[in-house]
């Protein structure tokens, strides 16, 4: 598996607290059978998550090296989990990162209540050649409540990530029936685990098992883990579903 959003990179969000729980996460993700892994901290405007590129690219070289001098076989991408905001083009090259350089960025909505701008933030993106990828969306509110919510934004060419452990009802009931449902209607284009401390697992059997029961497509649950990771690596186009 290839995992596209992790709270690794330590002390600058509500993920990793030191090199070395940042150290045991990989060694953790590696044991399972992870081999890819994207760093993407928070960053929220005017909050204390505001770590800028120049920083954010120092701390992941000393993960990096921590990693290969402790022999740990995983191969790790540097990126950003960014909160949606209308000052988003401003915050390019100094304070906010693509996926691994690319056109792709990773954005999170506010849980409970709709982003008033986002049909306008989600165009001036595109236009300027950057494709968002909308983080968890069975958690929010709105969509829940609205599987039509997500269909428009993919016939805008937006992506989807969805966290797996929803799947075991790590968010509750409602996440877990939307994911569902979403999985079902071939509305993901990546699970990932949204890891956020030493203790977050992953049982990569469990979940393909579960995945063959709701999705019955082995190349769809391969895009889902591993073809469409790689794509964002190497910046090649993935289609909206």
């Amino acid at each position: 598996m290839k995992d596209l959003h992790t709270h690794v990179m330590f002390g600058i969000d509500d993920g990793s607290r030191s090199l070395d729980e940042s150290i045991a996460m990989l060694e953790r993700l590696s044991n399972e059978g992870v081999t890819d892994v994207m760093l993407t901290p928070h960053y929220i405007e005017n909050s204390k998550y505001n770590c800028n590129n120049k920083l954010k690219k120092k701390l992941f070289n000393e993960v990096k090296k921590e990693a290969l001098k402790r022999g740990i076989n995983i191969n790790i991408y540097l990126g950003n989990e960014v909160m949606i905001n209308n000052n988003l083009m401003n915050l390019f090259n100094t304070e906010i990162a693509t996926l691994n350089d690319s056109k792709y960025l990773l954005i999170e909505l506010p849980m409970d209540k709709e982003f008033d701008d986002l049909d306008l933030v989600i165009k001036e993106l595109m236009n300027n050649g950057v494709i968002p990828i909308i983080a968890h969306p069975e958690r929010y509110t709105y969509v829940k409540n609205d599987y039509k919510w997500i269909k428009e934004y993919l016939k805008m060419g937006v992506l989807f990530q969805s966290n797996y452990e929803s799947l075991f009802g790590k968010y509750g009931k409602d996440a877990k029936k939307t994911l569902k449902k979403l999985l079902k209607h071939n509305m993901v284009h990546f699970l990932a685990s949204d890891m956020h401390r030493g203790s977050s697992r992953c049982n990569l059997k469990k979940l393909h098992s579960k995945l063959k029961r709701i999705v019955h497509n082995e190349k769809i649950i391969n895009d889902l883990l591993n073809n469409n990771f790689t794509k964002v690596i190497k910046n090649e186009n993935i289609e909206s579903l």
